[in-house]
Parts: C-alpha cells; sequence; structure tokens
C-alpha cells in the first residue's frame, strides 16, 4: 500500500524551474536553500549535522535509506535539514546495528522529503545555476501561491544562522580529570568533534555562539575552539571578537569550517557566497606544508577571500582545495591560529585530516609549558 498511496510532490526553484517526484510520507511544503551531497555513505551523519539548517539536501546517491538508522551516528539532537530529494527512498533495511528505518526517524522528526526524482537532472542543473532557495510540496496545484511564499524565504547570503542551532546554556563534553581544557564555542557544533577532542585527553565546555570572551576565560582553559555552522560567517560579530582577542592573548585556537571563517573575518579578511559550495566525503585538499595529499569531508557554502589571505601579512594559506585552488585552511604567522575549511572529524574511510586534532592538542601543550 506505501507505495501505490504515495502523492505526487514538486521541487520548485527559485527561477521557476519544477521536477517532480513522490511524497515519502509527510504531506506539505518545506521550504529551503536547496544543495547536493555526493557521499555514498552518511545519510544520517547530513541529516543531523547544523551545519545544514534551512538546506533542502539532494542526495546524488540513487539510494537513501538502505542501511537504516543508528542512535549513536547522530552529530545533534535533532534532524537539521529543511527537507531531503532523492532518487530512491528504501523503505526496507538491512545492517544488524540498526535501530529502525530511515522512515520512521523522518515521522519522528517531522520531516518532509521527496522521492523519484531525476537527481541526476536536478543536480546538473543546481551545478549549472548555483545553489538558490526552493521549496518541495505535495501542493503539486497551487504553483502560483508556493512561487508566492518562496519569495518571501531570506536568502543564505547575510543569515544569521547560528544562534538557530546553538546550545542555549554552557554544558560540558568529556572526562572533567582529563589534562586539556577546552573552550569552545557552539556556532553549529557536531557531536563527532567533542568526541575527538575528548579522546585526546581534553574536558570541554561548551558555550553559545553569543558567548563573550570574557566568559570563556573565566573557566581558565588551555585552549580555544570555533566551532563549524550553518549561515553566512559576516553576521557573527560576538564570535568575530572571542577569536579576536583569543589571538590578541596569543591562546591557542583553532577553528573548524564556518569557526575558519569567522578567524578570516575577525582578521579582516572577507568571506563569501559560493556558486555551489562543497558537500560531500570525497574532497581533494593539499597541505602545502607538507605536500601531502589529503581526501577530506567538507560542507560549507560560503569560503574565505583567497586573494586577501595571500596578501594578509599575518597569514599563510597552509591547505588548497585541489578541485578549485579555494582555501582550505591557513594559520597566523605569530599567533597560536589555524583553521581548516573541511571537516578533520568526519573521517569518510580515509583519516587522512585527523593529525589536525592533534596538532591542536600540541599547541596546547606548548602554550602550557
Amino acid at each position: 500500500m506505501k507505495y501505490q498511496s504515495r502523492k505526487k510532490a514538486l521541487i520548485l526553484l527559485a527561477d521557476g524551474t519544477i521536477f517532480y517526484g513522490k511524497a515519502v510520507g509527510k504531506e506539505g511544503s518545506a521550504f529551503g536553500e536547496v544543495c547536493f551531497n555526493t557521499g555514498m555513505t552518511g545519510y544520517q551523519e547530513i541529516f543531523t549535522d547544523p551545519s545544514y539548517f534551512g538546506q533542502l539536501m539532494v542526495t546524488t546517491n540513487a539510494h537513501i535509506g538502505n542501511y537504516g538508522v543508528n542512535n549513536n551516528e547522530v552529530e545533534s539532537n535533532s534532524v537539521k535539514i529543511a527537507g531531503l530529494i532523492c532518487k530512491n527512498f528504501s523503505y526496507e533495511f538491512s545492517r544488524e546495528k540498526s535501530d529502525g528505518s530511515l522512515e520512521e526517524f523522518f515521522e519522528n522528526n517531522n520531516l518532509m522529503a521527496i522521492s523519484d526524482v531525476d537527481t541526476r537532472a536536478l543536480v546538473s542543473y543546481i551545478r549549472d545555476n548555483g545553489a538558490m532557495n526552493a521549496v518541495i510540496s505535495t501542493e503539486v496545484d497551487n504553483i502560483d501561491g508556493l512561487k508566492k511564499q518562496l519569495a518571501e524565504v531570506p536568502n543564505m547570503d547575510g543569515l544569521e544562522l547560528a544562534s538557530k542551532v546553538s546550545t542555549k546554556e554552557p554544558y560540558y563534553f568529556g572526562e572533567e580529570n582529563a589534562n586539556y581544557k577546552i573552550a569552545a564555542v557552539d556556532i553549529g557544533i557536531k557531536k563527532n568533534i567533542l568526541r575527538n577532542l575528548a579522546k585526546r585527553d581534553a574536558y570541554i565546555k561548551v558555550f553559545p555562539y553569543d558567548a563573550t570572551f570574557e566568559e570563556l576565560v573565566a573557566w581558565n582553559p588551555d585552549g580555544y575552539f570555533l566551532s563549524n555552522g550553518p549561515g553566512d560567517p559576516e553576521p557573527l560579530k560576538a564570535a568575530q571578537l572571542v577569536a579576536k582577542k583569543v589571538i590578541e592573548n596569543d591562546l591557542p585556537l583553532f577553528g573548524i569550517c564556518l569557526g575558519h571563517q569567522v578567524i578570516a573575518q575577525a582578521n579582516g579578511i572577507s568571506t563569501y557566497k559560493m556558486h555551489n559550495g562543497h558537500r560531500g566525503i570525497n574532497h581533494p585538499v593539499k597541505n602545502l606544508e607538507t605536500g601531502r595529499g589529503e581526501i577530506t569531508s567538507q560542507n560549507h557554502g560560503f569560503a574565505v577571500n583567497r586573494e586577501e589571505a595571500e596578501q594578509h601579512q599575518d597569514f599563510e594559506i597552509t591547505h588548497l582545495h585541489l578541485n578549485d585552488g579555494t582555501v582550505a585552511g591557513m594559520k597566523m604567522k605569530n599567533k597560536n591560529c589555524f583553521s581548516v575549511q573541511y571537516h578533520p572529524e568526519a573521517s569518510p574511510g580515509p583519516h587522512d585530516s585527523s593529525y589536525l586534532f592533534d596538532e591542536f592538542i600540541e599547541n596546547i601543550k606548548k602554550a602550557k609549558q
């Protein structure tokens, strides 16, 4: 019955282009920026990653849901995407360690999804025309009404979203008697980042997105961390001020993804919205210091201005994205600060980038000595 009774659904892009499919479960409409992820696996981590807040996710892999869900494979406390667009949605699943189906997971999180979409055509279209706002809906006879609603959805450029996903109150992660204390600013932090820091003998206090430097320093941490997250880094003035003051005091600072962009903004290096962004688990990056290549997991729609970073007297670019030459990492020449545009905690098969956490701990050790 499940297959016969599924309602027709559509994807309406901001430029008026329409693609058709079928509703997976929930009916209605969901709005957001449409973008695609090229990962073959890891759909549950993608759906719960705070960096994807407010986005309609197109998965390029042909089958989604075929290995179910596992309660330990979430990156936050809820689904963060605005909706899912896929080719084949698997109602049946097969994996010994599954805790249930993706269908149940979506029902519990009240998430809309549509399948039976020509995702190859849709991804090709987005690739050529750029990420843009869209709506997925079962209201296939109300296109004019959907167009009006879609016109009112704010663009991602200039949009502050960290406040929507950040913790409201500080909390702790790891063993209290660990050797190192790290203050982390949550502008959309993933659980796996906290796990990676904790397993390196760190006790982490996670602060809200708008925490002040004075609040962080009062805990007397050994190092400071700026997390990943959604939206535009430019409006995040509180996090930029924290970065500025940590750098001024030459305290160990590490930024990932949105945190990397915040560090750039705090130092007068601009960021810009990319045509498509980088979203997938197979992005090639070159470490300019070692000459080695890394296969990385990435998820961002903004990037640091390479020309400005190259011209900044205090910064050195340490990593470059090999597909398009964008800045994938940088460090300060005379301060204890570095950052990367990708996700070393994701380890999508290769663990090429996990050394970055070790580097951060080494920086903390040196500062303590």
